[in-house]
């Protein structure tokens, strides 16, 4: 997904605004299984998938607690990093070799000073991920195990074929047997 699709998707720029922000951007390759954003650290940059995939995910005492996957046109960001530069809470690590789009923190923070457009967009950037976590804390509480199954294979059909199906049990929060027998059904 190309750089202006992406940005459009949040909220649509004229020429001369989005010049700007492709100004800060860069494209930069990321090799399968790198970590992009480290969880106890402050990251300087937020990025936005071109191609891949990614997992988002957390550690407790020991178990990694997989929160989402991040597809062509998302972005990746921690939060807490973005707002308060302060570090986050979630590691996010590609699965297969990516291209992504990054954008430092600190210039995208500047053109938000000098720039209502941008700031504008950025505002609706942090909208539409706070949106996100909400779906994922409603599909954790409200949600069978089968109905979020079936809602990840809407988001992308394909998934079982790119993804670790250990990954895919873990963040519906089953095991793989039980994740078997929802399959199985599911055929």
């Amino acid at each position: 997904m190309e750089f202006r699709e992406i940005v459009n998707a949040v909220y649509t720029l004229n020429d001369e605004h989005y010049s700007l922000l492709e100004g800060i951007s860069e494209l930069i390759e990321v090799p399968k299984n790198q970590t992009v954003i480290y969880a106890d650290k402050t990251s300087p940059y937020l990025y936005f998938q071109k191609e891949g995939i990614c997992r988002i995910y957390y550690n407790k005492e020991e178990r990694e607690i997989i929160l989402g996957f991040t597809f062509p046109g998302e972005v990746l960001i921690s939060l807490n990093s973005y707002i308060h530069q302060k570090p986050g809470y979630e590691t996010i690590q590609t699965l297969e070799k990516s291209q992504l789009y990054r954008i430092s923190t600190q210039k995208l923070q500047e053109l938000y000073k000098s720039n209502n457009e941008i700031c504008n967009w950025g505002r609706r950037l942090a909208e539409i991920e706070a949106l996100k976590i909400e779906e994922r804390l409603m599909l954790r509480l409200f949600k069978s195990s089968s109905e979020s199954y079936e809602e990840l294979l809407k988001k992308a059909p394909n998934i079982t074929n790119r993804i670790k199906l250990g990954y895919i049990a873990t963040y519906l929060g089953i095991s793989q047997v039980t994740l078997s027998r929802i399959r199985g059904i599911k055929k």
